[in-house]
């Protein structure tokens, strides 16, 4: 298995679509718990609105990242862009977020 991390970026226009779908996407990533490891919201500054997310992922291979990128409810094309990058951690031992 290899660590990935999906970097997302949000127009104002998202907001809406979280508002909308926000339960199923909570309902995905529960389901999907063994592969997404780590999910939040990201904004410019606490309390801000919300401008992207970002996820730690554990997967065999870019495809198995990419298919839970587009699977996802709150997968918007025309709100929401993404970048899958490849990620390693400097050292190695279990955290505890």
């Amino acid at each position: 298995m290899a660590r990935w991390i999906v970097y997302f970026e949000d127009t104002p226009a998202m907001l809406l679509h979280r508002k909308a779908m926000g339960a199923e996407h909570i309902k995905y990533l529960e389901q999907h718990s063994d592969k997404i490891l780590i999910g939040g919201g990201l904004r410019n500054i606490p309390e801000s609105p919300f401008v992207g997310g970002l996820w730690v992922v554990e997967a065999e291979n870019y495809d198995e990242v990419l298919d839970l990128v587009v699977n996802d409810p709150y997968f918007e094309p025309k709100h929401r862009t993404f970048k899958i990058l490849a990620w390693g951690k400097a050292i190695d031992k279990a955290v505890t977020l």
